[in-house]
């Protein structure tokens, strides 16, 4: 007869051939392998527990590698433009510079054209004094953006945005040509003109 530690009285049970002590006695749960009644082997907690790590170790990789993705997805076309030739940054048009294109632009007629138009600010306030404008940026992100910009002021259709390298554009038809940049940049384009 087996005497039980635990204070209880052990039973004993013969299923299929093992025997079976309850009450107490015998190894700890988690370290042992259970039977079902089919005759399978299920895995211990211990096993059941580096399945879920191995579970989160694929999600926690999957979202690190996706927010990498986006990152460079959306920093890319702002990080490019200063690799090139000639740098051209994307810098905001100050409230100051945009309040003296717009004075300048009121004693002229034609339409305007801005090269390297970033987030759009300059074409949309010509569009707002009766302009059409065009807006030709390199930067996918702030084209869609000044569109969108564009279209909640209400001046979608005088104000027009292209995804386009200004070297490649002619603006022969422009009468008014507005160019924020650096200097190497304000002579070759005018050398193009």
């Amino acid at each position: 007869m087996v005497e039980s530690t635990s204070g209880f009285p052990p039973t004993h049970t013969a299923a299929a051939g093992n025997l079976v002590m309850e009450g107490g006695g015998g190894t700890h749960p988690g370290t042992r392998k259970e039977e079902s009644q089919s005759g399978h082997v299920l895995p211990t907690s211990l096993e059941a527990n580096s399945l879920k790590k191995s579970s989160w170790g694929f999600l926690v990789t999957g979202v690190v590698g996706g927010t990498l993705v986006a990152v460079y997805a959306v920093a890319t076309p702002f990080i490019t433009p200063a690799l090139r030739k000639i740098c051209l940054p994307f810098v905001p048009a100050t409230t100051k510079q945009i309040e003296n294109v717009v004075k300048m632009l009121r004693s002229r007629r034609g339409p305007l054209v801005d090269i390297g138009s970033g987030d759009g600010r300059i074409v949309i306030a010509a569009a707002k004094e009766g302009f059409t404008a065009v807006g030709y940026e390199l930067n996918p992100w702030l084209v869609w953006y000044s569109r969108y910009r564009a279209w909640r002021e209400g001046v979608q259709d005088l104000a027009k945005f292209y995804i386009s390298d200004l070297w490649k554009v002619t603006f022969s038809q422009y009468s008014n040509v507005v160019i924020f940049g650096v200097p190497q940049m304000l002579f070759a384009v005018i050398a193009r003109r």
